[in-house]
């Protein structure tokens, strides 16, 4: 009995201290660690060449609706005093294709810098893809969060960064798995706090080669908080391989399309089954051909008007006069259905149809958790007959009238840095060696672009330079004082 009592004081005692990795209780923690030498972080092994495909979904990012993130690092780019990675980045999303720059930071690689288009792409992969950044990086003077070790008991608790609970992050197992990488032994690593939520990480491998893991809460069947796999991997690549990718997302300037969304018009209605009520918000009030329709819907209880259903099975079609679908837009991005745990949605639909009048259909297919058939007795469908307005620049973007400009963001950061005195006129240059490299900028194949030191640039070509990133003038003004440098010789090629 005494040796008991002991090792029971000695138990409260490293737990007191946060020593120990037991716990008791329905959430009973695994003790951490592996039998394996070495540490890792993310970034691990990242160098110029590197090419990676995910396929990759965020809770907050289209309801975990999948997305395909391709990345290419080309080499290095300067931002102010600090070096970053150059990635060049192409999304698939549904039937949008985004293309644009990620600046990477070095000891962690994380977007940094990033094109505007790709903002919510950016957030969604520092929630999923680079949600170890918290734990490992490359900061070797930093203890608690520079390179783990794979044999430590624990890389820290997840509580504070969206785990919900103060569950230990641990490396738990040794597993082989097959990737693009090859035939690996990858350590999983992750917390058990209700759901097992994990990672594979692979030793000497930048990124985790895929996830699963899921949000906290009170329900039995928690919805996926990330998930993701790693589809393509290849090294020492040399040449762009998106020179030839035609993005999509820039159509929404090029048609005048609204972005920001004010206005909806809300409305209630009961499904043909009367399962139940859909309340549907949409905007603009008059969606503009070519352009996207911005939705909220709410799946209510019909005995309580209040009561928002959970688990909902369901997808937006456009059907003909009788009902029949013509477009499924869970198909549209690669799945048989849609669900959501909490009954709410919020979609960006882009709109193929021709002008005039559009029916949607918000189909119901049952209730249910995620993995399971759905009760088909919650099924049922409601009618949205919305008017959709022409747009006459649709036909001149298909006729090739208009074209869209693919200076990137961190261009125009540079030449607003410039033109406050930010940076010198060298690094200024970079923006322009790219412009031309990607053929935005045309000059003969064989020339190189420089500045010797006796070179003065005039004034007003940086007064230009804040201007346009200010949106006072347009990119063909801009690019129209650097064509004057360059034939001036004032850069010389």
């Amino acid at each position: 009995m005494k040796n008991k009592l002991v090792q029971i004081s000695l138990l409260v005692i490293l737990c007191s201290l946060g020593l120990s990795n037991l716990s008791y209780g329905q959430d009973a923690q695994i003790s951490g660690g592996v039998d394996v030498d070495g540490t890792w972080y993310l970034g691990e092994g990242l160098k110029g060449g590197n090419y990676f495909e995910y396929s990759l979904c965020e809770i907050n990012l289209n309801d975990c609706s999948p997305i395909k993130l391709k990345m290419w690092i080309n080499g290095e780019i300067q931002n102010i005093s600090e070096t970053l990675w150059d990635a060049k980045i192409v999304i698939i999303d549904g039937n949008k294709v985004i293309k644009g720059s990620w600046g990477l930071g070095k000891t962690t690689p994380e977007p940094i810098l990033f094109d505007e288009d790709l903002f919510d792409y950016a957030i969604a992969i520092k929630s999923s893809l680079n949600w170890l950044s918290a734990f490992a990086t490359a900061n070797e003077d930093d203890r608690i969060h520079g390179p783990q070790e794979f044999r430590s008991g624990k890389w820290g608790n997840i509580g504070p960064i969206g785990g919900g609970s103060d569950a230990p992050l641990i490396p738990n197992r040794i597993e082989t798995i097959d990737s693009p990488v090859g035939t690996v032994d990858a350590i999983v690593v992750g917390w058990y706090s209700g759901s097992d939520n994990e990672m594979w990480i692979v030793d000497d491998f930048p990124f985790p080669v895929k996830a699963l893991t899921y949000a906290k809460t009170t329900s039995d069947n928690a919805p996926i908080m990330y998930q993701f796999t790693l589809l393509k991997y290849e090294e020492n690549m040399v040449n762009d391989p998106f020179k030839d990718v035609e993005e999509t997302i820039q159509k929404e300037e090029l048609l005048g399309c609204p972005t920001e969304f004010y206005d909806y018009v809300s409305e209630r209605a009961a499904t043909d089954t009367h399962s139940m009520m859909i309340q549907y918000n949409y905007s603009p009030e008059i969606p503009i051909e070519g352009c996207n329709i911005d939705w909220k819907i709410n799946f209510i209880s019909k005995y309580n008007d209040i009561e928002i259903l959970d688990q909902i099975h369901y997808d937006i079609w456009v059907v003909d006069e009788q009902g029949n679908k013509l477009r499924s837009y869970a198909q549209d991005i690669g799945q048989n259905n849609l669900f959501n745990e909490f009954g709410q949605v919020h979609h960006l639909l882009p709109i193929e149809e021709k002008a005039g009048l559009v029916r949607y259909s918000i189909f119901v297919h049952g209730t249910g958790p995620e993995q399971e058939k759905p009760d088909a007795s919650m099924s049922g469908f409601a009618i949205v007959e919305i008017e959709i307005d022409e747009n006459p620049l649709l036909e001149k973007l298909n006729d090739g009238f208009i074209s869209a400009s693919k200076i990137p963001t961190w261009v125009k950061n540079n030449a607003g840095w410039w033109a406050d005195g930010q940076i010198d006129d060298e690094a200024f240059i970079q923006g322009i060696q790219f412009l031309i490299k990607e053929k935005i900028l045309q000059i003969p194949p064989t020339s190189q672009v420089s500045i010797s030191e006796n070179d003065v640039i005039p004034t007003w070509v940086k007064n230009n330079a804040g201007w346009w990133t200010q949106g006072l003038i347009s990119d063909d003004d801009f690019l129209k004082g650097i064509t004057f440098l360059v034939e001036n010789g004032i850069i010389a090629v």
